[in-house]
């Protein structure tokens, strides 16, 4: 065997290696596919008999070195006659070959005179002579293996056209039919493999390769280089045919043509074919395992497939489920289902949601386990309810800011198990009175669910107080309740606990009603605020447009009509007429020169006013700046203050304080960076004390052009987890009231409410880590005494400003509205209707406690006081 496959590697490594020069012109020529199959085939038997190769020339090695030892005794041995003896020798063998043959003449049957004379004959070269004596042997005994290579390896070397190609194939065929020999099976199909280029020629392969298989394939030391060498042809033309892998798409379609026809094997071939291109895809390994969970259910092929299936997409949730029912269903040992769900909660699931369905999925296999008479497994079960609780409040809703099970199915669970299976319906209550306290008192459905409970295993008298709790905590169906709670008092209650019944539905429903109504209400004006929102946006758009063109017109004008009248000197300008857009950027003129001096004197010459540096206009970029204001008027170097305060925050760019016409600073100001990145820092100055005051630092917006933005970054609506104190007394800090307010909850925030000059209002914002906390807090808290001052404690709810308080006019006064002021502000002549005896009289104020209620208020005036003081003199 060793000989026989190193003869047929050394065959094949000569056709793909082109060592004769008649193969290596025959392969040139052979289409590029030929030439890479018959490669990647060498490639493959090469393989395969590297160690017999090396097995080869590690003997030929030893031979060679006795050879050599042998020459080096031989040394001095006279060589002249060598050619005389190479002469002689063919005169030898010559006389030899026409012995043998007129041997044969004599006894045709001589099979050792048939080998010899073909050895002596190829030995000489004599080719007609060797083809003549290798067909009359072949004709009269079946040849073996190695006289058949023998003459197919020279009857392919001398090959050159298609005729002498086809005498080949015809040689084959007699050589095969003569013994089962797989190394004349390989020879012949990667002799065929030349021929592919002919039409046909590829199905001719494949029939040969298909008929050795059925002849030697199931050889059990050289059938193995057939299928490899086969395997290796079809790799080949596959590679030529397809350029890229399959799809997932097209992976699928296959697959349900596969699930449809049923053969259990080339359902799993195509499923691990398409897991092998796309591991990482968690449908795709759902569908496998489903199916072999369903269909297969072989235990050492499902597990496996699971195990593979979590370790490729760990963070698939389903996929560790389906992993714990399998092991269930072939019935693993507990500590290994323990193990495999302790790997799924460190797989890192991308929801808290996961969390608890794998939870869910542990705690059935764990009910599955006990058989509910006092065993270990139940007070395993009890333990294994506390952890998950434990594990989703701790681990989960550190990650995730939420437990994922909002309405408590878990607990619902555990409940439904103690009423049903361990008949304790006093831990099943406390349960629930747990998950009522976690914000799910206000869903009818999870009341019902109690109800039902208490209906199928407590008593008539938990089922009425579930019910009246449901009544009076129910916020999204409280109809459904109180009908639920009239049906059941109707079947099971008596006179008095029908008519409390009916009270109490009435009620609620009565206060539901107003809750709807004034809702309703709400929503209307909601709508009704946007729709006049609307309209101011419509107008404020419009108004610039007409400004420009009322502009264009004047400056048409300008150039129509002639200045002044003729006397050289321009017109005087009435009040009112002109731009009243330039005056207002005459009065509001931002100037680079901090602490201007004041306003001249009527007899002085005013100061002409200083255009805005164009430069500077260019250079301002509102993405890049913060305003300030609610500072002092008296800052001295307000842009130096500024840069000073801003420094820390970033490089700034350029300050530009705003001066009135007089010079005198405007307490407010515009800051640029360098950097947008730099904004953000400066808004966390907001409210910081500069020069005695808060300094008020708020995003530099036009509102012409965003008319919604706000500045005001504190919530106006309702907030429940923020309580809302006044009557704080003036001196009371922010760490006195977080003092008082630590026993309720945790403090997340305070927030103490100030006016613009940075004193206290004695109001104060606390904000709370949950609902229940403030809740807790305002139960508390309300109407306790600090210093002396009674506090008033309530959730956030602001009322809300409409758009009619926003814009409407305080009146002045008991009758008289307050004059509007036009552009220019205030007008110069306005006469007082007030009487100059009443003028010089201040009317006292009330005056004004602590906490900013009002005292005593002084007696009102009466018509004759009025007279007494117009008559005085």
């Amino acid at each position: 065997p060793t000989s026989g496959i190193r003869d047929m590697a050394t065959q094949v490594w000569q056709q793909t290696s082109g060592n004769p020069d008649v193969e290596t012109q025959r392969l040139a020529t052979q289409p590029p596919v030929t030439r890479q199959i018959r490669s990647n085939m060498a490639a493959a038997v090469n393989d395969v008999e590297t160690p017999l190769r090396e097995m080869e020339q590690e003997q030929e090695e030893a031979e060679a070195m006795d050879r050599e030892s042998d020459d080096e005794e031989g040394v001095g041995v006279d060589n002249s006659d060598e050619d005389g003896d190479t002469s002689e020798d063919e005169r030898e063998n010559e006389a030899e070959i026409q012995r043998l043959e007129e041997q044969l003449s004599i006894n045709v049957f001589d099979y050792n005179c048939h080998v010899d004379l073909i050895k002596l004959l190829r030995q000489e070269g004599k080719l007609q002579r060797l083809r003549t004596a290798r067909q009359k042997m072949s004709e009269l005994f079946p040849l073996t293996e190695e006289i058949w290579l023998d003459w197919l390896k020279d009857e392919m070397n001398l090959a050159e056209d298609e005729p002498d190609r086809v005498r080949v194939y015809e040689l084959f065929e007699k050589a095969v039919s003569d013994y089962i020999c797989p190394e004349i099976w390989l020879e012949y199909a990667q002799y065929s493999i030349g021929g592919m280029g002919s039409p046909g020629g590829v199905g001719t392969v494949r029939d040969i390769f298909e008929r050795a298989l059925t002849a030697a394939g199931l050889h059990m030391t050289k059938g193995a280089v057939l299928w490899e060498a086969y395997r290796e042809f079809e790799m080949a033309i596959l590679s030529t045919l397809v350029s890229e892998a399959p799809k997932m798409a097209e992976y699928q379609a296959y697959i349900d043509f596969e699930l449809k026809e049923g053969d259990p094997a080339r359902i799993q071939n195509i499923f691990e074919r398409a897991l092998a291109e796309n591991c990482l895809v968690p449908d795709l390994w759902g569908k496998y395992t489903s199916y072999l969970d369903r269909q297969l259910k072989i235990k050492g092929l499902v597990l496996s497939a699971h195990e593979r299936a979590v370790r490729n997409c760990p963070w698939t949730m389903g996929l560790w489920k389906s992993y714990l029912l399998a092991l269930e269903r072939h019935g693993a040992e507990h500590p290994s289902v323990s193990d495999v769900f302790q790997k799924a909660l460190n797989a890192g699931f991308i929801q808290a949601a996961d969390y608890v369905e794998i939870w869910q999925a542990y705690l059935d296999y764990l009910r599955r386990r006990v058989d509910f008479k006092g065993s270990r497994e139940l007070e395993e079960l009890r333990a294994a309810f506390t952890q998950a609780l434990d594990y989703l409040k701790q681990d989960v809703e550190e990650r995730f800011t939420e437990t994922g099970d909002l309405t408590c199915n878990i607990m619902q669970i555990w409940a439904r198990i103690e009423a049903l299976h361990c008949k304790n319906m006093q831990k099943a209550r406390e349960l629930w009175d747990v998950i009522m306290t976690k914000g799910n008192s206000r869903y009818a459905n999870m009341w019902l669910e109690y109800y039902n409970l208490e209906r199928s295993y407590g008593d008539t008298q938990h089922c009425r107080k579930a019910l009246h709790r449901a009544v009076q905590c129910t916020s999204d169906y409280p109809e459904h309740v109180c009908e639920v709670l009239i049906t059941f008092e109707r079947v099971e209650g008596t006179l008095e606990d029908w008519d409390t019944a009916v009270q109490k539905t009435e009620g609620r429903l009565a206060r539901i009603g107003e809750q709807r109504a004034a809702a309703k209400e709400a929503e209307l004006q909601r709508q009704e605020d946007e729709k006049a929102e609307q309209r101011r946006r419509s107008k404020a758009e419009k108004k610039p447009q007409k400004k420009v063109q009322k502009r264009r017109a004047e400056g048409q004008d300008q150039f129509k009509k002639p200045w002044g009248d003729g006397s050289g000197r321009p017109q005087k300008r009435r009040r009112g007429e002109g731009d009243s857009q330039d005056t207002l950027e005459l009065m509001e003129t931002e100037s680079e020169a901090p602490g201007r001096k004041a306003e001249p004197g009527p007899g002085a010459k005013r100061p002409q006013q200083e255009a805005p540096d164009e430069g500077q206009e260019e250079d301002r970029d509102d993405r890049s700046s913060v305003f300030v204001s609610n500072l002092t008027f008296a800052l001295e170097e307000p842009e130096k203050q500024m840069r000073d305060a801003f420094g820390r925050c970033g490089a700034v760019r350029q300050v530009r304080p705003v001066f009135s016409s007089a010079g005198a600073f405007r307490g407010y100001c515009y800051v640029q960076f360098q950097d947008q990145l730099a904004v953000a820092e400066a808004l966390k100055l907001d409210r910081q004390e500069l020069a005695g005051r808060p300094m008020f630092v708020s995003p530099c917006v036009d509102k012409k052009k965003n008319p919604d933005f706000k500045v005001f970054k504190y919530s106006s609506s309702l907030e429940k987890d923020k309580v809302f104190i006044s009557g704080l007394p003036y001196s009371c800090t922010k760490e006195q009231l977080e003092e008082l307010c630590r026993p309720h909850g945790a403090v997340r925030a305070i927030r103490m409410v100030t006016n613009r000059s940075g004193k206290p209002k004695g109001l104060a914002y606390v904000e709370f880590e949950d609902e229940a906390q403030a809740l807790q807090a305002v139960l508390k808290m309300d109407g306790m005494l600090l210093q002396d001052h009674k506090m008033s404690v309530a959730i956030s709810n602001p009322p809300r400003r409409s758009l009619a308080d926003a814009t409407s006019i305080k009146p002045l006064g008991a009758m008289v509205p307050r004059q509007l002021c036009g552009a220019r502000g205030k007008g110069r002549t306005q006469v007082s209707l007030l009487p100059r005896s009443l003028r010089g009289q201040a009317v006292p104020e009330p005056e004004k406690t602590e906490n900013g209620t009002s005292g005593p208020r002084a007696a009102p005036l009466s018509n004759q006081d009025f007279a007494r003081m117009l008559l005085k003199k």
